[in-house]
């Protein structure tokens, strides 16, 4: 054995001992692979160590398992749900807490695991630029609180690479929750204590005024329609914006205000109960129809009017699309080969299953000089003719839906639109034709359709009160030479907003079945469960995840298309039968190359035992 795979080999037996040493639970199973880290259940995840192992991504391993081990050893999916409070940005701080909790409990006990720790989030930050931030942006408020609750909780101070942003934060942070974080760290070993007490904090910041960080603590009380008539107005203003300038919610201070998560609920129309899983099919069951006349507990639009399909370069100028794809292959390249060598591993499996095979000693086709010797050593040999066939590898397209919520921003998104183009790219090669396709909202917490919403005297239960916004970065037909700048559009300020996946997913599936291509595969990239502020402070809490549910179980169960998802963060597996859930977004691209792959494989399984 080469010394390289001795010393990965021995590597991860180490770090799996080590992992299950730390769960307290010897009985748990520890893969490693091509799809990053996660944990589902007893089963832990993690990345296949590279063949030139140093220190760096020595202490990253670990740093990874260990966190993952904590997280299984100290925290309670019960307790967490019970706890867990409402609102994109409030779900996403209180998840990120919750993990520097459990990591906190084991480095206080270990200082192995403790260094593994610290330099896993000095890397992070590092990937993140956390450094150089110099203003504070609501999509970094979620790290930042998680930074400082660490410091709180193990006495450690912020990574180097972290100063910039908690510099910036830190004072915001301490006058709205007047020394809370301090409290945090007496109750760390009682997460159920734990979970009320951030609740508390959570609460304070007060994530829904876009106007916080000129309001006065003592404000954050006022009463209820007070603040929904504030909102409406608001929403008025952003609404007119969108008609003014086509493209609403630029502004800085609105640009970064979604997360993007949601909680895992249950599929009653009821709020509060939440946890169930649906226990059978559905009474909805013709989820193509946004609209359905059936009844009150079917999902609607309130209106259609506003939404739109646009194709990305329409979005901005053509100069500023250049600009936004330069900006992306800068701050990728040390990813680009990496990814580059998966996409070619798979471009070879691709080619193989197409290889074309030859039947031989026939009586006419064409000849065979490969077996002229036999003429030579026996002249009354007949000829020897030889005729290609080829081996059956269905016509496939491959639609790629990304998530486009505000959650993505930053090094998600980033991931998200290379490892896009150079599946597209690979594909593409291979004869295989690839759609990119990506879904937001045109504002944030509702636009124009809110504004008739409210001017309606605001019905209830009006269903989805947002308008639509589905991106087309490249059709399937359209070569990928011609639409790799669009891909930069993803990194444009302003554009990544709210999500609603039911209706995204039903837009992609719908473009799928109009393409005749025999095999068509649907993989979807996200962080999360849809969220719409505007649709759930409407609508029951679990309406746009119950539309999910179901579309997702009609796609599954009833329709041809093979679907596939990718979760970034979060975990999607509770969604799709076919998941995988990602921790770190760099693993993004090795995943996207390797489902696609075993899907290939499969069909190939398939194609032969028919043929057998």
């Amino acid at each position: 054995m080469p010394p390289s795979e001795a010393t990965s080999d021995l590597l991860k037996r180490v770090t799996a001992a080590a992992c299950k040493a730390l769960t307290g639970k010897p009985e748990i199973s520890v893969q490693f692979g091509h799809s990053g880290a996660s944990l589902n259940g007893d089963m832990v995840s993690l990345p296949t160590p590279p063949p030139q192992v140093n220190k760096e991504t020595l202490i990253k391993l670990r740093g990874i398992s260990d966190a993952l081990a904590l997280r299984r050893q100290y925290h309670d999916e019960t307790v967490h749900k019970r706890h867990q409070p409402n609102g994109a940005e409030a779900r996403a701080i209180y998840d990120a807490v919750e993990q520097v909790r459990c990591e906190s409990l084991g480095a206080r006990r270990m200082a192995g695991v403790s260094d593994n720790l610290d330099a896993l989030l000095e890397e992070r930050c590092r990937a993140k630029g956390f450094a150089g931030v110099s203003e504070r942006k609501e999509a970094d408020l979620a790290d930042a609180l998680a930074i400082l609750s660490r410091q709180q909780l193990t006495g450690k101070a912020p990574p180097k690479s972290a100063e910039g942003m908690t510099g910036v934060w830190r004072q915001w942070l301490d006058k709205r929750l007047k020394g809370g974080l301090g409290k945090l760290a007496d109750i760390a070993d009682d997460q159920d204590a734990f979970a009320t007490q951030l609740a508390k904090l959570i609460d304070n910041l007060d994530l829904f005024d876009d106007h916080a960080e000129s309001t006065d603590p003592d404000d954050e009380a006022q009463d209820d329609n007070a603040e929904e008539d504030s909102q409406d107005q608001e929403d008025s203003d952003d609404s007119a914006s969108e008609a003014d300038g086509g493209m609403a919610g630029e502004r800085g201070e609105t640009d970064s205000m979604d997360d993007g998560t949601h909680s895992d609920g249950g599929d009653d129309f009821m709020p509060g109960d939440g946890d169930e899983e649906p226990a059978g099919p559905s009474q909805w069951d013709r989820p193509w129809m946004i609209n359905d006349p059936a009844g009150s507990s079917a999902y609607k639009a309130y209106t259609t009017a506003y939404d739109e399909i646009v194709e990305a370069d329409s979005l901005c100028e053509m100069d500023e699309l250049a600009r936004l794809r330069h900006q992306l292959d800068q701050q990728l390249s040390h990813l680009q080969g990496v990814v580059s060598r998966l996409a070619n591993r798979l471009q070879r499996r691709l080619m193989a299953l197409q290889t074309r095979n030859w039947d031989f000693d026939l009586e006419e086709g064409i000849l065979d000089a490969g077996r002229l010797a036999r003429i030579i050593a026996n002249p009354l040999h007949p000829l020897s003719f030889k005729q290609e066939s080829e081996t059956e590898f269905r016509d496939t397209v491959v639609t790629l839906l990304i998530d486009n919520s505000g959650s993505m921003r930053g090094r998600p998104i980033t991931v998200a639109a290379m490892s896009a183009d150079i599946l597209a790219r690979t594909l593409e090669r291979c004869g295989v034709k690839v759609e990119i396709l990506g879904f937001t909202t045109r504002s944030w917490k509702g636009g124009q359709s809110r504004e008739q919403w409210v001017n309606a005297d605001k019905p209830k239960n009006p269903g989805r009160i947002n308008d639509l916004r589905h991106i087309v970065y490249k059709a399937a037909d359209t070569p990928w030479r011609r639409a790799r700048k669009n891909l930069g559009l993803m990194l444009r300020e302003g554009l990544l907003k709210e999500n609603i996946d039911g209706e995204a997913l039903l837009w992609a599936h719908q473009r799928l079945l109009a393409r005749p291509e025999q095999r068509r595969i649907l993989m979807v990239i996200s962080d999360g469960a849809p969220v719409d502020d505007a649709t759930l402070s409407a609508n029951p809490g679990n309406y746009l995840e119950r539309h999910l549910r179901e579309v997702i179980h009609w796609i599954e169960t009833r329709s041809d298309v093979e679907l596939t998802a990718i979760g970034i963060g979060h975990d999607v597996t509770r969604y799709y039968r076919r998941a995988v859930t990602l921790i770190d977004a760099e693993e993004l691209g090795g995943t996207m190359m390797r489902n696609l792959t075993e899907l290939f494989d499969e069909d190939d399984a398939r194609t032969k035992r028919r043929v057998a």
